[in-house]
């Protein structure tokens, strides 16, 4: 990630590492889920 990266890449990048597993733990796995979690939650206005 870099600070020229679009929303819709950082979230991209965010489904893959977890879809493929990439995160150290199960508690980097549930940080991951929430900020994606988070991101789409602010783009839908909620």
């Amino acid at each position: 990630m870099n600070e020229n990266q679009t929303i819709s890449a950082l979230i991209e990048t965010l489904e893959q590492r977890i879809e493929k597993g990439r995160y150290r733990d199960a508690v980097h796995k549930i940080k991951l889920m929430t900020t994606l979690e988070t991101v789409q939650r602010m783009l839908n206005g909620k």
